[in-house]
């Protein structure tokens, strides 16, 4: 026995088989060593005349010394006749779904659950994850026992959400914007995603000992798989030419760079300025879904952004409120958009599947795809994470082109931006 250090715990060399080492200056705190060089801490100890040893934590995700803390924790409530074990047991099996959602939502927001990357997860994706939990999971799952959800369950509130169980319409948005929650396939699919990820965290967290997501199978998800055809291209644009007199300036100008760039909707809501990399031939996005980004774009998209009349905002679409922030009603105007357009089921996500799409029909290989839409997969887009290649801007350039021309017939470049003039009114 010795002093259980961090030092003696690294230097610990694993063997065939695991083995404790126990501390010499605290009775019944040891580190496991596993064949695997994995390293658990635990307490012993004695109540209701039996022996209990409970799982402190791994190290590396806990110091020495913090688990020497919870070992002096654990063996002072046994002198007071507590059963800290079976305690933990009970507050395991008693734990509902929202209390988990709630831990799993503090320990994201704190960088302890780590998303794409291994890094912790973005505030954006936490403020989506945010409106899920509290818009589906919550409302449908939040009274129930974590310990007893089956498949069955989950497979039933797949169901639910799908068939519009929780769809409605209030101000609960960010700074009380105005929501349209939905149900659908897609928005099942990436619930039950989120669920599933939230129970792994409560596997990790010893809540329970299986993921009853695993094994159901999730709907397609078609909103994200379908693209556009030339006609409902052409019927957009038509669309987009209209608003003139019907919508802010912003939200056209925000739908025409949705459609030419291959963009996310936040990516372009949120646009600045400084990140419009004209000579460079691209966009220098600082926070994109997958962290900092480097975009290609075409000329088409340069266009449309030199007939924005620059103000003091940092955002290229920003609110007619000054020093506001960037413009929020782009979701909002692009519903109105398709419905003027005649079009169902197409979203600003539909319009970066197509991108991608008409980039294939050109010719372009699938990694050359994943750079033009900043996708962190394959060796092409990390070559290109800090600078622009003249292929990929010329790829990026002919994609835009050919977008372009479906939705006006016109190969020249942009017309005037039909917002420029509204705007100055």
């Amino acid at each position: 026995m010795t002093k259980l250090t961090k030092r003696v715990v690294d230097s610990a060399e694993p063997r065939e088989k695991p083995y404790f080492i126990w501390c010499s200056d605290l009775s019944g705190f040891g580190v496991r060593v596993f064949p695997t060089g994995k390293r658990v801490y635990y307490a012993d100890y004695r109540a209701d005349g039996g022996r209990r040893r409970m799982t402190i934590g791994q190290h590396g995700k806990i110091t020495t010394e913090d688990a020497r803390k919870q070992a002096i924790a654990t063996m002072g409530s046994v002198v007071k006749g507590a059963d800290p074990l079976m305690d933990r047991k009970t507050r395991r099996k008693s734990l509902t779904v929202a209390q988990l959602c709630d831990r799993y939502l503090d320990m994201a927001t704190r960088g302890l659950v780590l998303g794409k990357g291994g890094q912790g997860k973005k505030a954006s994706t936490l403020e989506i994850d945010r409106g899920r939990i509290s818009r589906h999971i919550k409302p449908l799952l939040g009274t129930r026992l974590v310990a007893d959800l089956r498949s069955s369950d989950i497979v039933k509130f797949m169901r639910d959400v799908a068939s519009g169980r929780t769809a409605r319409s209030d101000n609960t948005g960010k700074n009380g914007a105005r929501v349209e929650v939905t149900g659908g396939a897609g928005t099942a699919s990436r619930t039950v995603g989120l669920l599933g990820g939230i129970l792994t965290f409560a596997v990790s967290e010893g809540v329970i000992e299986r993921n009853p997501v695993q094994g159901v199978k999730k709907p397609a998800d078609k909103s994200r798989a379908r693209r556009l055809s030339a006609d409902e291209y052409s019927a957009i644009g038509k669309a987009l030419d209209a608003s003139i007199e019907t919508e802010a300036w912003q939200a056209t100008a925000g739908a025409w760079l949705i459609a030419l760039s291959g963009c996310r909707l936040g990516e372009i809501e949120q646009l600045k300025w400084s990140e419009v990399d004209e000579h460079g031939g691209g966009f220098r996005l600082e926070d994109s879904k997958e962290g900092a980004s480097v975009r290609p774009m075409g000329r088409a998209v340069f266009d449309v952004i030199a007939e924005i009349e620059r103000t003091d905002s940092p955002f290229v679409l920003p609110t007619a409120r000054k020093d506001a922030g960037h413009f929020r009603a782009v979701p909002a105007a692009w519903v109105r958009l398709m419905k003027v357009a005649g079009l169902e089921g197409v979203t600003p996500h539909t319009m970066r599947h197509s991108f991608a799409s008409i980039a294939g029909d050109l010719g372009f290989a699938d990694s050359t795809i994943a750079a033009l839409l900043g996708h962190t997969v394959g060796t092409m887009t990390s070559r290109y994470v800090h600078r622009l290649d003249t292929v990929l801007v010329a790829a990026a350039d002919k994609v835009a082109a050919e977008v372009h021309r479906q939705m006006t017939g016109k190969s020249a470049n942009v017309t005037q931006f039909p917002g420029k003039a509204r705007a100055k009114k």
